[in-house]
Order: structure tokens, then C-alpha cells, then sequence
């Protein structure tokens, strides 16, 4: 198994980014097609479009949208090939003045912005990411129960009616994003412990199994996420705590109702549902047929 954590995800930049659209031929049947609609959703952004490159030190990290582009111009920061700062020490400050005038609502907590090297140039607050469209990281954990007399069992997490993004949507046992300086494995760790009570000595067993990543987007602004998706084996007897009010409540489901709901339903928080494809490929829920057109979907590739 590769190392996902040693590997750093290129997600590059500068290349356009076609926005994907699938053709639903005679191949797919309506059940399959309900599936894929979950992975067009989250990539819904076709770059560049009517956006402008935005620059740190003369590298490309982002994307700017026309509704910020008269601000960030007032600013000084726009030339004749898009918009950006000098350096990485800039980003922080234009982060916090961009919320100070309303373009968004502080999240005070500051993320990575790394170049499509994977390389950390400097960082921004959490909400200014899908402002300049710059790449972010996320941890997603799958909270799998294996020896339950129902089958295969997943812990789901109800989301808080508090949350900004998707208050009350169902969600994983543990997401969350990437702060700065953190890694996947220090995350996955941390969040297991914030928002589900799970301890370190039971939450360092977590498998990562995949990365995804996808451009979407939302009223926010651009997402384009890398999600970090990990497997961790639970004890029957585990019964995870809402830590840090996050989480409204926590359910025990089996996978093939899990299965059923993301078919049918559009109950999960967006990102959650590519997720949970790549699990249910993982754990054979699909034919192979159907599994290697999910994948080829999921990676953006043409099917």
C-alpha cells in the first residue's frame, strides 16, 4: 500500500481543470447513474473560466473570481496576468483583511497554502480558502464495526444545526480539515479525539486507504479540496462522544443501508458521499463494471 501521508498530493494548479461531465449511455443503468451524480456534483467547476490566476511569489496558487476582483485590484494586487502577493508573509494579513471587509466571516483559524509542489508558502484563515481558490486538505475517517451480528456496520455522525457548511447533514464519524502544520495522520488523530471521543491509542490504528480531490463550485467560493480518507476498525463495544459540539448525534448503520441512502438520498454533506463511493468500491458493493467507471469518475478520468 502506498504511503499517503509521505507522498504529498501534486494537485496542480495551472492546468486547466476540464469540468467533468458524465454521459450516461446505455451502460449505465438509472441505479449507477445515482451514484455518479454525487461525483459531478463536487466537480462542478471548470477552470479557468472567467477567473484570473492568483500568485505568491510569482507561483500559482489560486483562482480569483470577477466578484473580488475589483477589491483585490483596490488592494494592489492585480497586474497584467491576474492578481497576487510578493510573498507568503502577505498571504495571512490579506486573508484577515478580506474578512474585515465582509468578503467573508473569520474562521480564526489559519491553514496551509501550499504550492502545486506541495511545498508550504504561507497561510490564510480557513474562510478566505474558496475566496482565492487556493487548494486545501482534509481528513475524512471511515469508523467501520466488522464482527457485528448485522454485517458490516459505519458509524455516521449528524452534524450540528450550528455548523456554517451543511448544518444537519449527515457526515463521517470524523472529518475534518487540515490546520497548519498538521499533518493527514496528526489530524485524523486529533479530530478522532475532538469530535468523537476516540482515543490516540485506538485512533493511530487508521488505514489510509485513498486520497481524492475535486473543484466544485459553492456559494462559499471555488472548493478544491484534497481529502486525506482513512479506514479505522472499531470495537463493538465503542461508543463514540460528541467531543466539541460539532456533532448533533452519532448513529450505527448498516453499510449496505449506508449504501442505500447515498444511492437514493442526497442526506450526506456533499464531499462525504465521494467518500463513501470509494469505500463501497473498496468493499465490493458494485459490480466491476460498475466499480471501474465509479473510479475512472472519480479520478477525472474520461469514462
Amino acid at each position: 500500500m502506498p504511503d499517503y501521508e509521505k507522498e504529498r498530493l501534486r494537485f496542480a494548479i495551472s492546468p486547466a481543470h476540464a469540468k467533468l461531465s458524465i454521459v450516461f449511455d446505455k451502460s449505465i443503468s438509472p441505479s449507477l447513474s445515482r451514484f455518479l451524480r454525487h461525483i459531478e456534483a463536487c466537480n462542478s467547476a471548470r477552470l479557468p473560466g472567467n477567473r484570473l490566476p492568483f500568485f505568491c511569489a510569482q507561483k500559482q496558487i489560486g483562482w480569483i473570481s470577477p466578484e473580488i476582483a475589483d477589491l483585490l485590484e483596490g488592494l494592489g494586487l492585480k497586474d497584467e496576468t491576474g492578481f497576487g502577493v510578493a510573498s507568503g508573509q502577505e498571504l495571512f494579513p490579506l486573508s484577515r483583511t478580506l474578512a474585515q471587509q465582509g468578503v467573508y466571516a473569520s474562521h480564526n483559524e489559519p491553514f496551509d497554502v501550499r504550492n502545486d509542489l506541495g511545498v508550504v508558502v504561507g497561510q490564510v484563515d480557513r474562510g478566505a480558502i474558496p475566496v482565492l481558490g487556493v487548494a486545501a486538505e482534509g481528513v475524512h475517517l471511515n469508523g467501520l464495526v466488522e464482527d457485528h451480528p448485522s454485517g458490516p456496520m459505519l458509524w455516521i455522525a449528524r452534524r450540528s444545526m450550528t455548523k456554517r457548511l451543511d448544518p444537519g447533514k449527515l457526515d463521517h464519524l470524523v472529518a475534518g480539515g487540515m490546520s497548519a502544520g498538521l499533518d493527514p495522520r496528526t489530524t485524523v488523530i486529533k479530530e478522532a479525539k475532538e469530535e468523537a471521543g476516540i482515543p490516540e491509542s485506538l485512533a493511530g490504528n487508521a488505514q489510509p486507504v485513498s486520497r481524492l480531490q475535486y473543484a466544485m463550485e459553492r456559494p462559499e467560493g471555488l472548493r478544491r479540496d484534497v481529502l486525506h480518507c482513512y479506514d479505522l476498525i472499531l470495537p463493538r463495544d465503542f461508543t463514540p462522544i460528541a467531543e466539541d459540539g460539532e456533532v448533533e448525534s452519532f448513529h450505527l448503520l448498516p453499510l449496505t443501508d449506508v449504501f442505500a441512502r447515498v444511492r437514493d438520498t442526497d442526506n450526506f454533506k456533499f464531499n462525504v458521499n465521494l467518500v463513501l463511493i470509494d469505500l463501497f468500491i473498496r468493499r465490493g458493493l458494485f459490480t466491476p463494471d460498475e466499480a471501474l467507471i465509479l473510479q475512472n469518475a472519480l479520478t477525472r478520468k474520461t469514462l
